[in-house]
């Protein structure tokens, strides 16, 4: 009994310092609820917008259909004005290079010494041979009133119609010749063709020629194409009198219409000549931007069509492609790949990725990762400039009177 007793007075101070330990315990519970929110409070207001946001939703828009080309310009056609004199010598040569011309204008002279010669012997072996004819004839008509009274036989009779039937011709040979020598002569002067523009000159005055030497070419009419390269499958969009655009080099614009489009398409390069008239008004001047031989590109005007566009802004390339970021609800922002097409100014056409409701972040879209939090404010109208303002900077901007 005394043990048990003993022990029980040992035991009591144990129990009290347990009950120590959960009251201190209790105590630490009681005290860390508190501290514990607060921790999670400033945990949670630690969670601040990565950048501060302006969005918009796409828009609808009408874009024109565009199909780029580049090409040569080329003369729509070219004429090869030669000699048709033989071993005449050139002594003239009245136009050069970059000479407009109009068709019958003399462009070159050869010298007609030897062809006058000539047509002065063919016009003297004419009037020989009417002498001969008269002659012929005289005596044709003479037996001919004989024949009935059978002082000539029949066989002079007939040798005399045919003496004169012969000297006939003669008088249209000896013609034939003095026509010939005429043209000789005619070609002695080299004519221009058709009216257009000299872009080539090899005629030398002093030079002796063979027929069919070419002496100059030229541009007919003065009229330039743009032979543009159009790939066999974008063919189809074109036809005769379809609007073009063409850039030149130095960056003038003409505008022009198709005029044919090639029946065939090259086997090596699988590319077809579309054929576009350029205006006479980029061509015809002395300092035209377009010149035959240069290259140019351009665009084919094919109509418009409905199209959903959004900012240029709002077009992010990261690795290859384009991508746009959404704005939720939640004030985050999620990456949604897209699939951009024409473009109108500062706006960029979505063929895929969102639709017409897809608010989509614009200024500082190139900063965002996808699930960042943003702060999204209103894009903010210019502040009106005061009345004052407006009229120091007129007066400003007006010289001085002198």
């Amino acid at each position: 009994m005394k043990r048990i007793a003993m022990n029980s007075t040992q035991l009591k101070p144990v129990a009290a310092a347990l009950l120590a330990v959960f009251a201190i315990s209790g105590l630490g519970i009681a005290l860390y609820t508190p501290a514990s929110r607060a921790a999670d409070g400033k945990k949670a207001e630690a969670a601040k917008p990565a950048l501060t946001v302006t969005t918009a939703l796409p828009v609808a828009s009408r874009l024109p259909i565009k199909l780029a080309a580049n090409g040569n310009v080329a003369a729509w056609q070219e004429a090869s004005v030669g000699s048709e004199a033989n071993g005449l010598r050139l002594t003239e040569v009245r136009v050069n290079v970059g000479d407009t011309v109009k068709a019958g204008q003399v462009l070159a002279v050869f010298s007609a010494d030897s062809v006058n010669a000539d047509l002065a012997q063919a016009r003297a072996a004419l009037q020989e041979a009417e002498a001969n004819a008269a002659e012929a004839a005289a005596n044709a008509a003479r037996a001919r009133t004989l024949q009935s009274t059978g002082a000539l036989s029949a066989q002079q009779i007939s040798q005399y119609q045919t003496a004169e039937q012969t000297a006939n011709a003669r008088i249209a040979s000896a013609r034939a010749a003095v026509a010939s020598q005429q043209l000789r002569l005619k070609h002695t002067q080299v004519l221009a063709p058709d009216s257009g523009v000299i872009s080539a000159r090899t005629a030398t005055v002093g030079a002796v020629v063979g027929a069919g030497t070419e002496l100059f070419r030229m541009i007919r009419q003065g009229r330039l194409e743009w032979r543009a390269e159009v790939t066999a499958a974008d063919l189809r969009q074109l036809r005769i009198g379809t609007g073009a655009v063409i850039k030149a080099a130095n960056g003038s614009e003409a505008t022009g219409k198709v005029r044919m489009v090639a029946p065939t398409v090259d086997p090596q390069t699988r590319y077809a000549l579309v054929y576009v008239d350029l205006p006479a008004s980029a061509t015809s001047a002395a300092n035209a931007p377009f010149k035959a031989g240069m290259f140019a590109s351009g665009q084919f005007e094919l109509g418009a069509s409905d199209a959903i566009t959004v900012p240029q802004q709002a077009i992010v390339v990261r690795d290859g492609f384009s991508y746009v970021f959404r704005l939720n609800a939640d004030q985050h922002v999620s990456q949604l790949k897209v699939k951009p097409g024409r473009r109108l100014s500062d706006r960029i056409e979505v063929l895929e990725g969102i639709g017409a409701d897809t608010r989509v972040v614009v200024n500082g879209a190139g900063f965002l990762n996808d699930g960042d939090l943003v702060h999204h404010v209103t894009e903010a109208a210019p502040a009106p400039v005061p009345a004052q303002a407006q009229a120091k900077a007129a007066a400003r901007s007006v010289p001085a009177a002198r």
